[in-house]
């Protein structure tokens, strides 16, 4: 397997990770409920699992 004959420089690594940045993540407002969340991904609302505007499960109530 090849490995580098001799050690490469700081400033070498750091050019090449210049380009590597933090992204914000892209939110969007639900239709049926109007609140904010995360693009493609399911959002908890008042105990229910929304996804795509439509609900996928509803929380059962607890037992004491």
């Amino acid at each position: 397997m090849p490995n580098p004959k001799r050690r490469h420089s700081q400033q070498r690594s750091a050019k090449r990770r210049t380009h590597y940045k933090a992204v914000a993540s892209t939110l969007s407002t639900d239709i049926t409920t109007g609140e904010t969340h995360v693009r493609h991904r399911a959002h908890v609302s008042e105990g229910k699992l929304f996804y795509k505007g439509k609900v996928v499960t509803e929380k059962a109530p607890m037992k004491k």
